[in-house]
């Protein structure tokens, strides 16, 4: 039996165990899995839903395997690594020997430096980050007492968090001090289009324009210092300034650490082939993304690694995008946003209508299509995502992706080959195996399929497709149209 320790139960690390024990069929691993927070894990992705409150904290969580040979330690923080005992050192002092060690320790919030504000000392009154299912928490119960918010970073994550905040009636302003929003994935136009809306929603904004420091008063956050001179008044304020890689461990037992843990193309140390890393906390040859899809695909190949299976090449998507915010709709794939520099190989196609807040680009190279974004598309970005994902080729007039379904070069909605749930890769046709086999709805499905546990941009066909009274033989986009119009 070869003893296994997984550092980190979040959605990576709780993926790699599940997978690696349906695919160890000759029962070699016996494994101790330790999470630092005292839950079983949860969608961190749909943290923002629960600060809007689209979700409730109970909506988010994830299965967890319940399999003999696995056991989950909540709560319990692992403090140290000794490579030399094959040991892991909890907060105790128990010690828990291993044979191969998996790091999933994912990533903190990263508190920038302000004046007033100590990196180094917990949050003041007032200040939140958001990271946990804690910090969800503790940012939907300011929203009771705040009138006035400052979100700082104008990323995926803030533009989120402002909506939801607006959502429950606080008056928000973003502080980005670059000059476009989103700028990773969205380009000058585009972000002037997200702009407009943002507007609309009653979302104020500052860019190219830095916080400087925070005022407290009697111990709570009373204003933010902006380097234009300019001071926000405000009873909240929101850190969406990235993460930092969870390196402590790795770092202090004398693995390679950069920005993550140094990890080779089969995910081990270069220092040490017995631990490997994946997820937030890992960086790989091919560079650290932050997005869930990456780790999901890293816990899948570890696990088909070790268990001596083929590992095949997973869907394309694990840099596609989808804002979840309320009254905001944008969704970006593959090449996008302010740095993607000029390739004589790649060609452009882009409609652009800040009347309307619509905005869509297509990048295309190869007869493919490379890359989108899609500010307001509703129906035409998931059409753009299936033909991303697919790697098709594009009709040798591009223009017509844009103009005419038909051209997309995918099953018509409703083949079995669709997939519905891009996160996990669960098809139409995987969908009507599990309810065939007894799923009698969304719990059931996602417990059985996993669709609908990644960005939940799924959810609704899911719940259409499990409230159909005939979903063997329903189209998606007929279960769809009954379910919106009852």
């Amino acid at each position: 039996m070869t003893r296994l320790v997984v550092v980190g139960n979040g959605m990576v690390g709780s993926r790699f165990t599940s997978e690696l024990l349906t695919l160890d069929t000759r029962d070699r691993f016996e494994i101790d899995q330790f999470g630092a927070e005292d839950c079983r894990p949860y969608n961190r992705v749909l943290l923002s839903e629960v600060v809007s409150g689209a979700r409730d904290v109970a909506s988010i969580g994830l299965p967890q395997s319940d399999h003999p040979r696995l056991r989950v330690h909540q709560g319990v923080q692992v403090v140290a690594i000794d490579r030399a005992d094959r040991a892991v050192v909890r907060s105790d002092g128990a010690r828990t020997r291993y044979d191969l060690l998996v790091l999933a320790t994912g990533a903190a919030a990263r508190v920038p430096l302000l004046a007033g504000l100590d990196p180094n000392d917990p949050l003041p009154h007032g200040v939140a980050a958001l990271r946990t299912i804690g910090d969800a928490r503790a940012i939907a119960a300011a929203t009771l007492n705040a009138r006035s918010a400052v979100v700082l970073g104008a990323g995926v994550l803030g533009l989120e968090v402002a909506c939801g905040l607006v959502r429950r009636e606080v008056r928000t302003t973003i502080v980005h001090p670059k000059a476009t929003l989103m700028e990773r994935h969205l380009d000058v136009t585009a972000a002037q289009v997200v702009q407009t809306a943002l507007q609309t929603l009653g979302v104020d904004q500052r860019t190219e324009v830095a916080a400087t420091g925070i005022h407290l008063q009697h111990g709570r956050l009373a204003a933010v210092q902006l380097s234009s001179g300019e001071q926000l008044p405000c009873d909240l304020l929101v850190l969406t300034v990235g993460t930092v890689a969870a390196t402590t461990l790795a770092d202090a037992c004398g693995l390679p650490v950069e920005r993550g843990v140094v990890v080779d193309a089969t995910l081990a140390s270069p220092a040490d082939r017995r631990v490997y890393a994946i997820g937030d906390c890992a960086q790989p040859p091919d560079g650290m993304s932050g997005l869930v899809a990456q780790g999901w695909n890293q816990a899948r190949a570890l696990a088909a690694r070790l268990a001596g299976v083929s590992d095949p090449v997973p869907p394309k998507g694990d840099d596609i995008v989808r804002l979840k915010a309320p009254g905001l709709d944008v969704v970006t794939m593959g090449v996008c946003g302010t740095a993607r520099g000029h390739d004589p190989g790649r060609r452009s196609i882009r409609v652009n209508d800040p009347h309307i807040g619509r905005h869509v680009e297509i990048v295309i190279a190869d007869d493919r299509l490379a890359g989108a974004t899609c500010v307001g598309a509703g129906r035409l970005a998931a059409d753009l995502l299936a033909t991303y994902t697919a790697r098709t080729p594009v009709p040798r007039d591009p223009l017509t992706l844009l103009l005419d379904r038909s051209a997309f070069g995918v099953p018509e909605p409703g083949a079995d080959e669709r997939v519905v749930c891009r996160c996990n890769g669960v098809t139409l046709g995987d969908l009507k195996d599990c309810l065939a086999n007894g799923a009698a709805d969304v719990a059931a499905i996602a417990a059985a399929t996993r669709a609908g546990t990644g960005c939940g941009g799924c959810r609704d066909e899911l719940c259409a497709l499990a409230l159909s009274p005939e979903p063997l033989a329903a189209t998606s986009e007929s279960v769809l149209t009954r379910a919106k119009h009852g």
